[in-house]
């Protein structure tokens, strides 16, 4: 039996947790920089606290973590207005409208003859959600990828006209998949001899309560399926790997940059084969099991889109992903260090330029880490990934905060710990979001990066087996 005794150090920061986790969810605003930091600190001081004092004890953790999400539950995001449009198109396909096709600033004006005046009023509060979403969300196609639509559905479903209603649903899905995240992950760290209590820099960090449970993101439900295909690619169960990657990738795409770094841990696996492999030959199997693997990923990511396949769909969805690229600036920093240049050079924003280029050095390196560094060990292939995901968010041109969800949960699974800072330094892009406005501070951008990019640059020099991965 527990000794409360034995976690009464824990007990005075997690009441502080309780405090400030319903001070964020209820009485901030995105507005007030000094206070989100603040608050933001003393939550990361008191999950440090919460770890050390209950000795990494993973019941009591997990417990916790999640009766910190539930604080959150009829809470509507305040740090982020995403979520009107994940009930925008949650609501359009229960009303049987493809929402890839329409903006919903044309089925407001009118100019689709998709919906009626009449079908469009019958989705409830539909006038809240365009206002609440923004102009600029209301003016472009859906970008959201088929699995992540089905949960908009769910929600809307559950939430029976009722935004808070449809935001609790939402939430439920996003605290299923993080409890699935931790089971998953517990189990790949056992399997790797790794401590078990680095799950909870994820788990328990407020970055990922806050960004997931309390704005809606869906990462966390693209990374339960993302790290349970990990296991099971470990356990050497590739079909159903396979299955739930190309179920990620039809959550969020980002798990697409992880196909190519697959190639060789599939063919060059060091487990040990099974007798009825060995039997078949090593080479030849291990040659098939990679051909299926990819075949049955993308065919997976096939099926799911396949209900929404049009060419006006193919034009849409293109269209808006091409916007993050060559269109939107949002906390970057190679991409701030490029543009700068630009502007000293021809004299105006060459991100339209920059854009087209960025993407094609991400893949490069991308390909330089699959074919150039050893990824047979699931240890490997995890920081291989990890690595490819930092790069392309380095030269990104958009890194919005709920993007570092991915990096952090990888890292726990590697010697690199430079996520855990990163998740820390990230709110320092919310103080683009002022009073008066938006207006990016630079000098608070430059600090979050050096800080990052210091810290994983100290532990890529300090890491002795860092250089010996980089062989054929």
């Amino acid at each position: 039996m527990i000794q409360l005794k034995q976690y009464k150090y824990s007990i005075i920061p997690g009441i502080g947790s309780v405090i400030l986790y319903v001070l964020f969810a209820y009485f901030s605003k995105r507005s007030d920089f000094l206070n989100l930091l603040l608050l933001y600190s003393g939550l990361f001081y008191c999950a440090w606290r919460i770890i050390k004092a209950t000795n990494s004890n993973f019941w009591i953790l997990a417990g916790i973590g999640v009766f910190f999400r539930l604080l959150f539950l009829p809470a509507i995001p305040n740090l982020s207005q995403d979520f009107y449009r994940f009930l925008w198109d949650g609501r359009l396909l229960l009303q049987g409208v493809n929402p890839y096709l329409f903006t919903p600033e044309q089925l407001q004006q009118g100019t689709s003859t998709a919906l009626s005046l009449t079908s469009l009023n019958s989705i409830s509060e539909y006038q809240d959600l365009i206002v609440g979403m923004g102009e600029l969300n209301a003016s472009h196609y859906s970008n959201y990828p088929p699995i992540n639509q089905l949960c908009f559905a769910i929600a809307a479903l559950f939430g029976k006209g009722s935004i808070l209603g449809s935001v609790i649903a939402l939430r439920v899905i996003i605290i299923t998949a993080d409890i699935g995240t931790l089971y998953f992950g517990k189990k790949l760290l056992e399997k790797l001899n790794l401590p078990v209590k680095n799950i909870f820099w994820h788990f328990l960090n407020p970055f990922i309560i806050i960004e997931l449970t309390g704005n809606l993101h869906f990462e966390g439900v693209m990374l339960f399926f993302v790290v349970s295909s990990l296991y099971l690619l470990h356990e050497k169960k590739w079909f159903w790997a396979a299955v739930l990657m190309g179920v990620s990738v039809s959550v969020k795409l980002l798990p697409l940059l992880f196909l190519p770094l697959l190639f060789k841990h599939l063919l060059l696996n060091q487990n040990k084969l099974t007798e009825p492999e060995l039997s078949g030959g090593a080479d030849t199997l291990q040659v098939r099991k990679m051909v299926l693997f990819y075949a049955v990923t993308l065919i997976t990511v096939a099926l799911t889109f396949a209900p929404f396949l049009s060419a006006a769909f193919i034009s849409n969805f293109a269209a808006t992903i091409s916007l993050w690229f060559q269109n939107f600036e949002f906390n970057a920093s190679v991409y701030y260090i490029i543009r700068w240049i630009g502007y000293q050079t021809v004299g105006w924003n060459i991100i339209e330029t920059v854009g087209k280029i960025l993407p094609l050095i991400v893949i490069t390196l991308i390909l330089c880490l699959a074919f150039f560094r050893r990824n047979t060990t699931t240890q490997q292939l995890i920081t291989a990934i990890l690595l490819a995901v930092s790069f392309y968010f380095l030269l990104a041109t958009t890194v919005h905060p709920w993007y570092i969800a991915t990096p952090l949960l990888l890292s726990v699974f590697t010697r690199y710990k430079f996520p855990i800072i990163w998740s820390f330094m990230v709110l320092f892009s919310y103080s683009a979001y002022g009073v008066e406005g938006f207006s990016e501070n630079l000098g608070l951008v430059a600090i979050e990066y050096f800080a990052v990019i210091g810290v994983a640059l100290w532990e890529m020099k300090n890491n002795k087996h860092f250089k010996h991965t980089f062989k054929i």
